[in-house]
């Protein structure tokens, strides 16, 4: 990545996380899909037949990334949100101890699905999907109407940002980040 593409993201992403710190102040934690509301919940199965919800993953720096096996453009972000993942997994963040990923599948094929977990090395824990396709509850409630697409949740639940790709996550986490 140039650096200038770094740098132009972090400086959008900054505009954007002040406006989310604005935003949340002015929303109370009202429950919504705009920047500072509390995000929807998500309650859906792992391929393993577990139970994952997003409250679950509360106090950690939460994308949840809405994605499918079948969609190229999903597949050639996934090193992207592989490499952000590696990177801040264990950073603490200003209200959030960890990134994690919820990958939520709009796929409706389960080996297909696990198939490209295992190939594109998707290695957090937090996948689901009720297969169900472009019909799925959560692409429904988030408005999802092309993958891929995400949001950044923060450790009370808070949406910060979304739609971001690229850059533009890594510049997101990088502003989040507490200095070392």
């Amino acid at each position: 990545m140039k650096k200038v593409d770094l740098k132009r993201a972090t400086v959008v992403l900054g505009f954007i996380v002040c406006l989310a710190i604005s935003a949340h102040a002015q929303n109370n934690g009202k429950v919504g899909l705009e920047i500072g509301n509390k995000a929807p919940e998500i309650k859906m199965l792992s391929p393993q037949g577990d139970v994952i919800s997003l409250s679950s993953l509360k106090g950690q720096l939460v994308l949840i990334d809405f994605w499918a096996s079948w969609c190229g453009p999903c597949r050639k972000e996934n090193p992207h949100v592989v490499e952000a993942y590696e990177d801040y997994k264990d950073r603490k963040f200003s209200n959030a101890k960890g990134f994690t990923i919820l990958s939520v599948s709009l796929d409706s094929n389960k080996k297909s699905w696990e198939k490209a977990i295992k190939a594109d090395e998707l290695v957090w824990p937090n996948h689901v999907s009720d297969l169900k396709g472009w019909k799925s509850k959560a692409a429904e409630i988030y408005r999802v109407r092309g993958i891929p697409d995400n949001y950044l949740v923060d450790g009370d639940g808070i949406i910060v940002a979304k739609g971001l790709r690229g850059p533009y996550l890594e510049a997101a986490l990088k502003k989040l980040a507490k200095k070392k």
